[in-house]
Order: structure tokens, then sequence, then C-alpha cells
């Protein structure tokens, strides 16, 4: 069966974006050559799920080839019907429904690259099965939460902590069976 993970940057105090959804603080960590694994994580992905909001700022920002290289199928969460783009597939169902599908088939893991609305989703459904936060040494004090209250209680087991010389911490934690 396949794996779903998320690959994930935070604030120490737990905020994956600033007020309005500012993600600056990312840069502080930034270095040329540094990608804190995410090329090697990505190579063990063919299938990407990612909110509206999250894909339309990556388009934005970085590109189109960012989530689509030719290769992966991306799946975007959407209340509004879409029209697909090549690989790129707007789903205006509910995330939980879509990852049961995909682990249900054949081929690499699946990465979540957000937002957080949807990774409340997908653990409050139990289908997460590893997590990669990377821990930016800054206190934002305000923003959007990775986690957010109301969620049952989820153990799990510290696969790998890594240390960068930028001050930020990765951790990768798996979901303990019951």
């Amino acid at each position: 069966m396949r794996k779903l993970s998320l690959f994930i940057a935070t604030s120490l105090d737990g905020f994956i974006s600033g007020p309005n959804e500012d993600l600056s603080f990312l840069t502080s960590v930034e270095k040329e050559g540094e990608d804190y694994g995410y090329a090697g994580f990505m190579a063990t992905v063919d299938t990407v799920i990612v909110g509206r909001k999250t894909y339309d700022y990556v388009l934005r920002t970085i590109g189109p080839g960012h989530y689509d290289n030719g290769d992966r199928e991306v799946h975007v969460i959407t209340r509004k019907a879409r029209p697909n783009q090549g690989k790129v597939t707007f789903h205006s169902g509910g995330p939980a429904e879509l990852v049961k599908k995909l682990k249900s088939g054949d081929g690499k893991n699946i990465y979540c690259d957000g937002g957080a609305e949807i990774i409340d989703e997908l653990l409050n459904s139990d289908l997460v099965d590893e997590m990669t936060i990377s821990v930016v040494p800054v206190l934002l004090g305000e923003g959007t939460r990775l986690f957010k209250e109301g969620r049952p209680e989820q153990k799990l087991e510290l696969v790998a902590a890594k240390t960068f010389d930028t001050g930020l911490v990765q951790l990768v934690y798996k979901r303990k069976k019951p």
C-alpha cells in the first residue's frame, strides 16, 4: 500500500505561515545548495495533493514545474470545480476520499503539501503515515497553525532528527500502528 507523507516547514511556535499567509520567515533558512532533503524526498513520490491556495501560491512564486514535472500526478483540492490541466486534476470533493482511493492503487508514495485544512482532515481521518517537519528557528506569534485543536490523539515514532547550520531542525515521524 502506498504511503502518504507530509514534508512541511513550521516556525518554532507551530505556524506554517504568518499573518496574511506570509511565508517570508522561510527565507531565513535559505542557503545556496541546501534543499533540506527535498529532492531526495520527491524522488520517492509520484503523486502530490495540495490545496488550491498553496497551489496558486507556488504557481506564482516558483512556477508550474514545481509540482507538475510531467511525471507526477497533481491533485488540487478546491471548493470550485476547475478544468484539469495536463497531469493536474482539480478535486472539489474531500481529500480523505481521494487519499483512500490513491493509497489503494499502485505507484510510489503520495505527498501532501498542505494547506492546514487539508492536513487537518487527513490527520482526523488517520491517513497520514509519515511527517517530515522542518522547524525554522523563529517565533511568529500568529498565523496559520500546522496542527489544529480538536483532533484525536495520535501516537508517532521518531524516525530521524537532523540539525543544519542554518538553525533548522528536521524531524521525521511515522505513525505508530495501534
